[in-house]
């Protein structure tokens, strides 16, 4: 299993009222919609490197 790291997400009520709406629309959840995104984001700018860990 990969190791998983902790962090604290600060952001406004309808941020992650919005966010646990699209996560539930996509039946998973709030933290794994938070993954999903920071994946997709990392992925698109070109800052994964081929062979890392995890994906």
């Amino acid at each position: 299993m990969t190791k998983k790291m902790a962090c604290a997400l600060r952001t406004n009520p309808a941020k992650m009222e919005a966010l646990e709406k699209w996560a539930a629309d996509e039946y998973r959840s709030t933290n794994a919609q938070i993954e999903w995104i920071i994946d997709r984001a990392i992925r698109k700018s070109g800052r994964w490197k081929p062979g890392s860990q995890d994906h």
